[in-house]
């Protein structure tokens, strides 16, 4: 039987004698922790360790074979559309300074057509800051009293699916202890954004702030397979595009090329205001939305703008940017994207 003591001396050993833990060591090591196999002392100090040493692509993939194997999924569906599904890999400690658009542009995508699939949990340390479930309850859509067959139901009618984690994958909860007692985000907070809870091929999209990370995501996304993504080095970690600064966006050029297509987006050659909405009350920011589902003008509506053009582009309903942010206006304007929203408060 494995020793959890073996992976904490490899990881906390330092310069000198510290090293990398393999993909089956990683998978193994997460494992334990989730199930409890490892002791308290254990786990504080294999987090803490990790994260000093900072993860490799390969321990990384390594945890999202654990993910894979203990965690939920939701099914493969044909019946709203033939595109695979885009997975939003956004920080589960949510926001603080600016206003979040990811359930806009969940909306907007599912308009057009496009699956989304988006996964987190409550306010969460470290940031604490503004969680995705507490914006769609605001807009009249509770994720987290549907069990995994009801959200399964929801994204097969609607094209949207939440996981929410302390319904459907409960295992993690003991982990959210650890880090706030930490006080620091362990490697496991950069595994989540890549995690992909859908059993079949998806586009998976991931907010990153360190430029190494990005590097790290690249490895471990190609090691599990998974020749579809985009990486985005958006606002707060997430996937919405700044625009107080080019975005920097790095796209899967192909399945036999491991090289990143490398892509800069100007917020001002699209004649965007170059500024970020600052995030106020959850109230305020669910009010503002309603603004912009109503197709009224405003900051909101130009970061729904921005967001929504180029993930349209990006997931091939569009052939450019101009054109996804025409046809991002157009489903804003018209109504198509709050009468989404109707039908997902209509299914709770």
């Amino acid at each position: 039987m494995t020793n959890f003591r073996e992976f904490v001396q490899k990881v906390g050993g330092g310069k000198h004698t510290g090293e990398n833990l393999t993909r089956a060591q990683a998978a193994t090591a997460t494992k334990m922790m989730l199930l409890g196999e490892a002791t308290p002392a254990q786990i504080g100090a294999f987090l803490i360790a990790h994260r000093i040493k900072r993860p490799t692509g390969e321990e990384l993939a390594g945890m999202l074979d654990a993910y894979d194997e203990l965690g939920p999924k939701l099914q493969p569906i044909f019946s709203f559309s033939e595109r695979p599904p885009i997975v939003l890999g956004i920080p589960y400690d949510g926001r603080t300074r600016t206003a979040p658009i990811s359930p806009v542009t969940a909306l907007l995508l599912a308009a057009a057509g496009q699956p989304v699939i988006m996964h987190g949990g409550d306010r969460l340390p470290t940031k604490y800051g503004l969680p995705l479930i507490d914006i769609w309850q605001g807009l009249g859509v509770d994720w987290t009293t549907l069990p995994l067959a009801k959200t399964q139901q929801v994204f097969a009618q609607t094209g949207i699916g939440f996981i929410y984690l302390p319904q459907h994958f409960p295992l993690t909860t003991s982990i959210w202890e650890y880090r706030d007692q930490l006080g620091k985000r362990p490697p496991l907070a950069t595994m989540e954004l890549i995690w992909c809870p859908y059993a079949g091929n998806a586009h998976v999209i991931a907010g990153f702030v360190h430029p190494p990370t990005e590097g790290m995501f690249q490895i471990a996304l190609g090691l599990r397979g998974v020749t579809k993504f985009t990486l985005v080095k958006g606002l707060e970690g997430s996937c919405d595009l700044p625009r107080d600064r080019t975005a920097i966006i790095g796209l899967s050029s192909s399945v036999a090329s491991p090289e990143i297509e490398r892509l800069h987006l100007v917020p001002r050659d699209y004649r965007f205001t170059t500024k970020n909405v600052p995030l106020g009350t959850t109230e305020e920011l669910v009010a503002d939305i309603g603004e912009v589902l109503a197709g009224k003008p405003g900051e909101l509506m130009q970061t729904a703008l921005w967001n929504g053009g180029f993930y349209l582009w990006q997931s091939g309903i569009c052939p450019n940017m101009p054109e996804g942010l025409a046809k991002a206006e157009e489903l804003l304007t018209n109504g198509v994207v709050a009468a989404k929203l109707q039908e997902l408060q209509a299914l709770q």
